[in-house]
């Protein structure tokens, strides 16, 4: 993997991890999902305009499906993480759900871009993963009779297989199709803002929910583009099944910050679950 694609994965993971925290405190369902995907609509409609102008894309038939695919895929990644986050710890669905989506996606990764890892790319994902297992609580998660814990590992694999879906589907269609990252992942939101929009909007909790998370949807709404147009600029560069585990670099920060935050413990594991990860990318980068 090139140092250009590892800085692009860097970058991304920071901001990925921000954004996580954020909703986490939101605390909120699926008026949350479209109002920050409302948010990214908003704020990004003056950029992506300018690109299409000086740029007009010529979509084909598959590229439009792709888009719409997208949409629908990252919605339900988005409300089966926004689920998860409010009847588990964050320190459970998040590793849970980037364990299984870059496993996943390494694998799928191979057959559709015909990818053969290296030895040092095979190795950096086996230690990714099995750093992922450990940040999550390693087996005890697995064997714990807590309903949390039960409702956090399988909502967090509902979200790692959307999370999986998504990456091969939008890989192919910037890798593939040459679609612009940004103009991609705009299109992607404006499916799931129209879609969500006439379910938030008859909720009853709607206006409450507005005045008490608009601050923090602007500011996930801001963030999640540039986090995911990184990563599809990243995997242009690199090979897709080095690229998804690459991203969960976002763990580290994003699940230690979490159980400092909301004391959600296993903080030994968490540490040695990410020096195998550092090792990881760091057997990738070499790959």
């Amino acid at each position: 993997m090139t140092l250009s694609a590892l800085s692009l994965v860097v970058l991304a993971s920071f901001i990925h991890a921000a954004w996580n925290l954020l909703a986490k405190r939101s605390a909120s369902g699926v008026i949350f999902v479209w109002l920050y995907s409302l948010a990214d609509f908003l704020l990004y409609a003056p950029l992506v305009l300018y690109i299409v102008a000086v740029y007009p894309p010529h979509l084909s038939t598959l590229g439009w499906t792709l888009v719409l695919s997208s949409g629908v895929l990252h919605l339900l990644y988005a409300i089966a993480l926004q689920k998860g986050y409010n009847v588990a710890d964050i320190s459970v669905v998040y590793p849970v759900a980037r364990g299984t989506g870059p496993l996943v996606s390494s694998i799928g990764a191979m057959a559709v871009f015909n990818e053969v890892p290296s030895v040092f790319g095979g190795l950096g994902i086996a230690l990714i993963i099995g750093g992922i297992v450990l940040i999550a609580g390693g087996t005890s998660i697995l064997r714990s009779n807590n309903p949390r814990t039960a409702r956090g590992v399988f909502y967090g694999v509902l979200t790692g297989l959307c999370i999986s879906a998504y990456t091969i589907n939008d890989a192919y269609a910037v890798k593939s199709l040459l679609i612009s990252p940004i103009v991609f992942q705009y299109l992607e939101n404006s499916t799931r803002v129209i879609v969500l929009a006439p379910v938030a909007l008859r909720k009853a909790a709607f206006a409450s929910e507005l005045k008490r998370t608009w601050r923090l949807a602007l500011g996930v709404g801001f963030l999640v583009p540039i986090s995911y147009i990184l990563a599809l600029y990243a995997m242009r560069l690199a090979p897709v099944s080095y690229i998804a585990p690459a991203r969960e670099l976002s763990m580290l920060i994003g699940a230690l910050i979490g159980a400092k935050l909301f004391s959600e413990g296993h903080v030994t594991e968490r540490l040695i679950g990410c020096l195998l990860m550092l090792i990881g990318i760091g057997a990738l980068t070499a790959a």
